[in-house]
């Protein structure tokens, strides 16, 4: 979770003053007892804080498993976006399959220019591929998953957003976007993409980095 500043200030008093009372924090701050109450408990729950009675709060510090949390909070989409595998709505859904085995990733992303068209995934592949259709032939266009009702990031997002996303719509790749009006039409420009995988590598690096 993210520290209110009030909350990171009593912090930065308990190191640099502990031991010390919720009564000499209150005056350092200015403020009346009762309404550090929340705080301290939130920060003692967290273990930033502990306390010990007749003598005070003292500093701990953020956990290793808190540091992780608040770094994983602090990416956004565009900082660890990969780039799309992307086919024309024109691919044929032979080629689609071997773009997506050649390219070693679980979703491609239909694009006309660089506007986004819709999503096909391995299963999409699989299922069309185990049909009476003539592989050589079928546009890709026929099977995908139209713009209308793909799950999609922005930038800006937080990787945790991202993540949620993938895990609440069970995908395994999301693409990113810019959403663009142009004569009252709306259209989105794809950026790149974000994967579980993304995910999985932040996650770790994110833990190596705090032992």
């Amino acid at each position: 979770m993210k520290l209110s500043k009030r909350q990171e200030d009593i912090a930065l008093i308990v190191r640099e003053k502990g031991p010390i009372t919720g009564s000499e924090i209150a005056e350092y701050l200015k403020v009346s007892r009762s309404a550090l109450r929340s705080d301290l408990a939130v920060l003692t729950m967290i273990g930033v804080l502990d306390a010990r009675p007749n003598v005070g709060y003292y500093y701990v510090g953020l956990s290793q498993e808190t540091q992780t949390a608040e770094t994983l909070r602090s990416y956004k989409v565009r900082d660890v976006l990969s780039q799309a595998v992307v086919v024309s709505p024109n691919t044929s859904l032979y080629d689609t399959i071997v773009t997506i085995f050649t390219e070693d990733v679980g979703t491609i992303l239909v694009c006309e220019e660089s506007y986004l068209a819709g999503v096909v995934s391995r299963k999409d592949l699989l299922r069309a591929s185990m049909g009476q259709t003539d592989a050589h032939t079928m546009p890709i266009s026929m099977i995908m998953t139209p713009v209308s009702k793909v799950i999609a990031v922005e930038p800006d997002d937080s990787l945790v957003e991202a993540a949620q996303k993938m895990i609440d719509y069970e995908v395994d790749c999301l693409p990113v976007i810019v959403r663009e009006e142009e004569d009252s039409k709306k259209r989105v420009t794809v950026v790149g993409r974000v994967s579980k995988t993304t995910v999985t590598k932040i996650f770790l690096e994110c833990s190596i980095h705090e032992v």
